[in-house]
């Protein structure tokens, strides 16, 4: 499906969210690194779990408020809610003012915005896109996350240690203008059936309304068996601006990347971590809709067993190099795995859930990274007790059987759909 055949929502949005992601990027990855610099890793690892503790309930109600009140709706307010989170966190690195303490409250409230957003801003594609190009679409937006995960960190690893003020300006700037756009040009695109639920009672009628609403998802046993091998696999690509930019701080001394003569590119610690994020950012930029294509050639099972077992190997290489050319290596590697789920996640996702429900399914399904983010932040007090080769190895292990997992996920998936042909055909 071209791009110029698309509804007019996601075309808003595409160049409205890159332009977003592109500041986002210039200071995301390096936040570990502040936090932990600014707290120590022990308390930098427990303030982010707490943090995506509250992303985690927001990503629920998110998922609700998609369906009850509207896509766009919500989208609207999470993008000037994060751009008033990101002005006040601007602000509290500003030459005037400093204080992490009131950056951390910031960046916990623009992670909340970002989690009433996301369900919202998936389940308008599933609307507007049939299922047979979805797999493209979600591709394509991926991509441009990730050109933005390219050209973010490259800037961000020039300005960001002297001019972190006007990065995160910059960022707040770009989210209420996101917020402007899609207020002006999108269209609701929310089923009419999506808005009977809305709860005009009390705060604890409206919570009765929710746990009734998820109770549905939890005891849809496949999609559950999903959420938690996700959250296992999660544990690795999370680290990516987590443990990694740590790990490359603390273990990779300044080394020659190469030289020509008496001229040679030398790499620090922080340095070397921005050039990998670039190259992640970069390889999926360039590889997202091939390898998509490529994978949509197999049964979708051997694209997850297949990126669960990817990731584990890469992310016990980490552990293992010090070297930038070998954590380069690695970097591509682990890059391969993410590619191979990246276009059809969301297309499966969209086959579990009842159309009525799409919001609240793909609200779940991104508890896969809301809870799996809650907990990955363990991994850097983990290197506290263990160091980082047995954190490495243990986090490989989690992927391992994230593997298992889906196998069995597959497994009943196909048993139900088998019955359910049987079904119909009686």
């Amino acid at each position: 499906m071209r791009i110029r055949d698309w509804d007019r929502n996601l075309k808003v949005r595409l160049f409205g969210e890159a332009l977003i992601n592109i500041t986002f990027w210039m200071f995301f990855p390096f936040m570990s690194i502040y936090f932990t610099e600014s707290f120590g890793k022990d308390k930098a690892g427990m303030l982010l779990i707490i943090s995506q503790l509250f992303s985690v309930i927001a990503n629920l109600m998110g998922g609700y408020c998609a369906d009850a009140f509207g896509r766009k709706r919500m989208m609207v307010l999470s993008a000037y809610g994060q751009g008033a989170a990101f002005f006040f966190f601007a602000l509290a690195s500003s030459p005037w003012f400093t204080s992490p303490l009131v950056g951390f409250i910031c960046f916990t409230i623009a992670g909340i915005c970002g989690s009433f957003y996301w369900p919202a801003s998936q389940a308008m594609v599933a609307d507007v896109v049939p299922e047979k190009d979805r797999s493209s679409v979600f591709a394509v937006f991926y991509t441009s996350i990730n050109i933005a995960v390219v050209i973010g960190p490259m800037i961000g690893g020039i300005f960001y240690e002297n001019y972190r003020f006007e990065l995160l300006l910059a960022t707040a700037f770009s989210c209420l203008l996101l917020a402007m756009l899609l207020s002006k040009w999108l269209r609701e695109t929310v089923p009419v059936q999506g808005n009977a639920g809305v709860a005009h009672g009390k705060w604890h009628e409206f919570l009765r309304q929710q746990v009734q609403q998820y109770s549905v998802i939890v005891r849809d046993r496949i999609f559950l068996l999903f959420i938690i091998a996700g959250i296992l696999a999660g544990q690795t690509f999370m680290q990516l601006d987590l443990l990694i930019p740590v790990y490359t701080k603390d273990s990779v001394g300044r080394q020659t990347l190469f030289s020509f003569g008496d001229w040679s590119f030398t790499l620090s610690g922080e340095k070397a971590f921005g050039l990998l994020i670039s190259e992640n950012g970069f390889l999926v930029a360039l590889f997202t809709v091939l390898v998509t294509k490529w994978m949509s050639r197999y049964h979708e099972r051997t694209a997850f067993i297949g990126s669960s077992i990817v990731y584990g190997v890469a992310i016990f290489l980490f552990g293992q190099t010090t070297s930038i050319w070998g954590l380069i290596f690695v970097m591509a590697l682990f890059t391969f795995g993410e590619l191979m789920t990246a276009g059809i996640q969301q297309t499966f996702i969209s086959k579990l859930a009842p159309e009525e429900m799409r919001g609240q399914y793909f609200a779940a399904a991104s508890l896969r990274f809301t809870i799996g983010r809650m907990i990955a932040p363990l991994s850097i007090t983990a290197t506290i007790w263990l160091g980082y080769q047995w954190t490495f190895f243990l986090l490989s292990v989690l992927s391992f059987i994230s593997a298992v997992l889906y196998m069995f996920v597959f497994q009943q998936f196909e048993k139900k759909r088998t019955k359910m042909v049987a079904s119909a055909s009686s």
